[in-house]
């Protein structure tokens, strides 16, 4: 009888492993065809809500623009990432390529931090990868359409950020000007 059991559980397994492993290769499929992504966002920081509308290109080029009064930017070059606020006329310098985001927004990379993440479903797909220092990285996905939802991560201040997205437009025409870096 024990025996039976564990053929049962070796079996049942297996299975999961390979639902696992085949929807991670429909997200990977998806992502392949995608160049850019508009995107409107909800990011939590903290208990505090920002909201905005985002442009990604892939390979690491992004601009949100802040629904605030401080009109609050974040740009990334692919080197460089910037936070400027510009009512007050500052712009913030950080170094990109050791950000979490750095694997998010390289399509290369992300296929492949997919392929090596933990996979859990819940309300949705959520796909868990360690980073340096044991930070954690997690993306989401929608559990029938594999539509990318967004991610959680940890910033440079060790705060816990929820970065929610829905999708508006794929594949836009975009004006590569609008990631050039301002000068300080």
């Amino acid at each position: 009888m024990f025996v039976k059991f564990l053929i049962v559980l070796f079996v049942f397994y297996n299975f999961t492993l390979e639902i696992r492993a085949n929807e991670k290769q429909l997200i990977i499929n998806q992502l392949i065809n995608i160049d850019n992504i508009t995107f409107d966002f909800e990011q939590t920081t903290n208990e505090k809500k920002e909201i905005g509308v985002c442009i990604l290109v892939f390979d690491n080029k992004l601009l949100c623009k802040y629904k605030d009064s401080i009109q609050k930017e974040i740009l990334i070059n692919g080197k460089t990432l910037i936070v400027r606020k510009k009512r007050y006329d500052k712009i913030y310098f950080y170094p990109f390529k050791n950000s979490p985001l750095s694997k998010i927004f390289n399509k290369n990379d992300l296929i492949n931090l997919i392929k090596e993440s933990d996979y859990n479903l819940k309300r949705n797909i959520e796909l868990t990868y360690l980073y340096k220092n044991n930070n954690k990285v997690i993306i989401y996905f929608e559990k029938d359409s594999y539509n990318f939802l967004g991610w959680k991560t940890i910033d440079q201040l060790q705060n816990e950020v929820n970065f929610s997205i829905k999708i508006t437009n794929l594949n836009s025409e975009i004006d590569s000007k609008i990631f050039k870096i301002p000068s300080p």
